[in-house]
């Protein structure tokens, strides 16, 4: 017969004993598995390997670029630039707001990739580009006034980019906080480069400089359009070789005149 005071005592002693085969709270939470399982290893490094590979991704591809004072260093001669032009001011230089991945990336559907239409909300967002190889008739600027066909020069640019999406090949940095690019755009079916097509329109000259010309290795075909339209007498080359007067000339004169003056 078990008298109660047996049995008690043989519980407790059972409870005891799981009690003991049990491992504290406090100890399971600071059990660490063991890092070089197989089973641990290679999911950690697959899931470390993804992050750095999504990072290095949006940094390359996928970040915007505000300014062009903002662009890597990395980038020129290297990478290019999709964006949308948002402002033409001269004949030769336009800004865009720069859209990394396009429509793919979400742009211009994305709740958050809209890109803004009021001057306050572009102020220090968008990125001057000067259109490379090329040189249109001088606006006015400084007080100067502008050459003769400045204004169509730039009615030309505005009609032709304005509002539309291009690609920027990015050369370099000029010494107005602008990037010097080759720029192209889709006219219907066609990728047409810019600075190529203002040339031939006659809307422009090659850039005559003795140094630090851009052309991202389309000198021969510029300097063919310009010919071209030269001998049509298109555009700039309709007035008289006797009283033409290139943008590079026109500058060049009216800085003696401003150095002489002061």
């Amino acid at each position: 017969m078990r008298w109660p005071w047996n049995t008690t005592a043989e519980g407790a002693s059972a409870t005891d004993t799981s009690s003991e085969n049990e491992i504290p709270l406090q100890d399971s939470l600071l059990t660490w598995p063991d890092p070089s399982n197989p089973s641990t290893l290679i999911p950690t490094l697959v899931l470390t390997s993804s992050i750095f590979l999504v990072a290095k991704l949006y940094r390359s591809y996928l970040r915007r670029i505000p300014q062009a004072v903002d662009i890597p260093p990395s980038f020129l001669r290297r990478r290019s630039l999709l964006g949308q032009v948002t402002y033409v001011g001269d004949g030769d230089d336009f800004r865009i707001y720069h859209t990394p991945g396009g429509w793919l990336a979400g742009w211009g559907w994305l709740p958050g990739r809209k890109i803004p239409t009021k001057r306050s909300d572009l102020t220090n967002q968008t990125i001057h580009v000067r259109i490379a190889g090329i040189d249109a008739p001088e606006g006015p600027h400084f007080g100067r006034p502008a050459q003769p066909y400045a204004d169509d020069a730039l009615a030309w640019l505005r009609a032709y980019v304005g509002g539309r999406r291009v690609r920027a090949y990015v050369h370099r940095r000029d010494h107005y906080e602008r990037v010097v690019a080759s720029v192209v755009v889709w006219r219907g079916l066609l990728r047409r480069d810019v600075g190529l097509q203002m040339l031939r329109a006659g809307m422009a000259t090659v850039y005559e400089a003795k140094s630090g010309v851009e052309f991202g290795k389309l000198e021969e075909k510029y300097r063919r359009a310009e010919w071209w339209a030269k001998t049509r007498r298109k555009g700039i080359w309709w007035t008289r070789r006797a009283d033409f007067e290139s943008p590079r000339e026109f500058k060049n004169k009216k800085t003696e005149v401003a150095a002489k003056g002061s």
